[in-house]
C-alpha cells in the first residue's frame, strides 16, 4: 500500500478518522493525503452571504485549507503527502480525488443517520457504492456515540 487518501469533513469526529488512517499508514509504510470536498450550499457560513459569488469559492477553499492544515499537523511528516481541496459533491470530489491519485485506500468517516441521511444518503455510503478502490469507513467508538 502507498496512498491512503483520508477524506476529512469539519465534524468532530475527523481527528479520529485522520488518527485511524494514520495509524493504517504507519503500519502499511503508506503516505496519507487529507482530502476535504467544499460545495454550496451545505457548508456556506454565514459570512458567504455578504460575499459576490465569485468570491464564495475563495472563502470556503480558504476555510477548508485551514481546517486541513491544522489537522495535517498532527501527522508525522514523513507519512504526509499533503492536502487537497476539491470542489463539488462531497463523494463525486471524493472518488475522482482517489482515482486521481490512484490512491490504494480511501478512509472515511461515518456519521448517523438522520432524517435527511435516510432520504438521500451518506456521503460515506456514496463513496462505498462508488469509488473504484477498497474503502475504509470509520465509525465513532461506541462511547463517544451518542444513542
Amino acid at each position: 500500500m502507498n496512498r491512503i487518501v483520508v477524506a476529512l469533513d469539519s465534524s468532530p469526529r475527523a481527528a479520529a478518522v485522520l488518527a485511524t488512517a494514520v495509524d493504517l499508514a504507519r503500519r502499511m509504510n503508506a503516505k496519507v493525503l487529507l482530502f476535504r470536498a467544499v460545495g454550496v450550499p451545505p457548508e456556506v457560513p454565514a459570512a458567504a452571504f455578504g460575499l459576490a459569488p465569485e468570491n464564495v469559492v475563495g472563502m470556503l477553499t480558504t476555510t477548508a485549507t485551514k481546517a486541513l492544515s491544522e489537522l495535517a499537523a498532527t501527522v508525522p511528516p514523513e507519512l504526509l503527502e499533503g492536502i487537497e481541496i476539491g470542489m463539488g459533491s462531497p463523494w463525486q470530489a471524493i472518488c475522482a480525488e482517489a482515482t486521481k491519485r490512484d490512491a490504494d485506500l480511501i478512509v472515511i468517516g461515518s456519521h448517523g443517520y438522520g432524517m435527511l441521511d435516510r432520504l438521500v444518503g451518506t456521503t460515506a455510503a456514496k463513496v462505498v457504492n462508488h469509488a473504484d478502490r477498497s474503502v475504509l469507513v470509520v465509525r465513532p467508538h461506541p462511547s463517544t456515540n451518542p444513542t
